[in-house]
């Protein structure tokens, strides 16, 4: 007994520092830092990427793929990679996070930084592909890290150290496996060790294989479950057509005026709601964060700027789109006014409350689809971050701390999980904001260069 009070204690004692932690880690001036350089961004360059998403879906299917470019994995192979990672558990229950913990107006300050998060990603893995170093392999890689270094100079080195000593426990996918074992937990009793043994093993079959074995699944892997997901949440917004007004009307007024939080016990605020919005933004589509220029950089292609554009969809399809549809699934439940129901049960609970239990089945395999890719396309991050401080040759070294990290994931509390990773994302989000900012004319020089060209181009056709 003396034993396991001892061992509860240590974790309380680490849960209570974990949420010292983010509480500074995610204060207002991160916050301020994250909108304001997305905003900049945007209008830097007039926002002229935005106005070009025809060209970068274009650009995302194939038209300007070669096979001579430089780089691993296609373009459209890049964005999955980048979408299986922010495509997933966030989507489902950091939503459901956002909403108890935030109230409806969270949703909004979510879309805020989504818009913001486009211009942010245009420039940072734009920059991925600009300063693209190589690993003691010889391979062609990019990512914040060699940003920082190549683009910056040495002196700046340790902000790339800074980077990748916290990626290799913010890419961690802890909460992926945590509320794949929530959920697997209510709905069958199953034993959550058993579900993080069986989360180490799925993963590993393609963890061992590196960024193409990575791209090549999670291409095949992510269109069908956001074509799932999309389907169900379509099929919610049907059967509550009805009161589709007062939920948008909700996340607009509570926005700025707060409102009451889960069960009544206390007043969310606007300051309150605008951060925890913020947060999970970042937390589901990564815009800051700097883990998808490690993706965007791998890519095939000698145009920096095109890179940019198709990693700028992330945050559209990812925010706008599917975390927007999950908030109406549960706003429109009135179920997250209850204050015992958290994460993704409270989404299950909403889907099942307007689709019967067939819908909560088929958000158990979704999130199932979700939380393995995430999983897996967090493994070549965490993998990269390591090469950099370590040597590419000792990286397998770090997919066996991937491997159990998803293991403690799945039977640690869902608070401790979450903490850590904010804590170490927001410490990773600071290096990679300070070198996009610094270098961010090269990246407008390279998009008036490379939009006046394909301007010409247009009107010579």
């Amino acid at each position: 007994m003396a034993g396991g009070g001892t061992e509860r204690d240590r974790l309380q004692a680490l849960d209570n520092f974990l949420e010292v932690a983010v509480g500074y880690a995610w204060g207002m001036p991160l916050v301020v830092l994250l909108i304001g350089s997305g905003a900049f961004f945007c209008l830097y360059v007039r926002l002229r990427p935005l106005f070009h998403m025809g060209h970068a879906t274009a650009v995302t299917l194939g038209k300007y793929d070669s096979p001579d470019d430089p780089g691993h994995i296609s373009h459209f192979q890049a964005l999955s990679t980048a979408l299986a990672a922010t495509i997933g558990v966030g989507n489902i229950g950091g939503v459901a996070i956002a909403v108890t913990q935030g109230g409806a107006g969270a949703v909004f300050w979510m879309w805020v930084a989504a818009v913001v998060g486009m211009g942010t990603k245009f420039f940072s893995c734009t920059l991925s592909q600009i300063y693209r170093g190589r690993d003691e392999r010889g391979a062609l890689l990019g990512g914040t890290m060699y940003t920082i270094e190549l683009g910056l100079g040495k002196k700046f080195k340790p902000l790339a150290i800074m980077f990748c000593t916290f990626g290799l426990f913010g890419c961690l996918p802890m909460f992926q496996s945590n509320q794949v074992a929530e959920l697997l937990n209510a709905q069958f009793g199953l034993d959550p060790i058993l579900t993080g043994v069986g989360c180490v093993a799925l993963v590993a079959l393609v963890a061992f294989g590196g960024v193409e074995r990575i791209g090549a699944v999670t291409g095949r892997f992510v269109p069908v479950m956001c074509v799932l997901y999309l389907g169900m949440a379509l099929c919610v917004l049907f059967v509550r057509s009805d009161i589709a007004v007062e939920v948008f009307g909700r996340i607009f007024r509570e926005a700025f005026t707060g409102t009451a939080a889960a069960g009544g016990a206390m007043g969310i605020g606007f300051q309150q709601a605008m951060m925890i919005g913020v947060r999970r933004a970042a937390f589901s589509n990564e815009a800051g964060l700097g883990t998808a220029p490690l993706a965007h950089g791998a890519a095939k292609t000698n145009e920096p700027v095109r890179e940019g554009l198709v990693a700028m969809l992330g945050p559209f399809i990812d925010t706008i789109v599917v975390c927007s549809l999950t908030a109406f699934v549960i706003l429109s439940s009135g179920l997250e006014t209850v204050g015992e129901i958290s994460g993704v049960s409270l989404t299950a609970d909403s889907v099942e409350s307007a689709l019967g239990a067939p819908g909560r089945a088929l958000l158990v395999l979704i999130v199932m689809m979700f939380a393995i890719s995430t999983m897996v396309s967090y493994s070549y991050y965490g993998k990269r971050c390591f090469a950099y401080l370590f040597g590419a040759k000792r990286d397998g070294l770090y997919t066996w701390f991937y491997l159990l990290g998803i293991f403690v994931g799945a039977w640690w509390s869902a608070s401790m999980v979450i903490n850590l990773i904010d804590t170490a994302l927001a410490l990773m989000a600071v290096p990679n904001l300070i070198a996009t900012l610094l270098l961010a004319p090269k990246v407008k020089a390279a998009a008036v260069d490379y939009f006046d060209r394909l301007r010409a181009e247009r009107r010579g056709a």
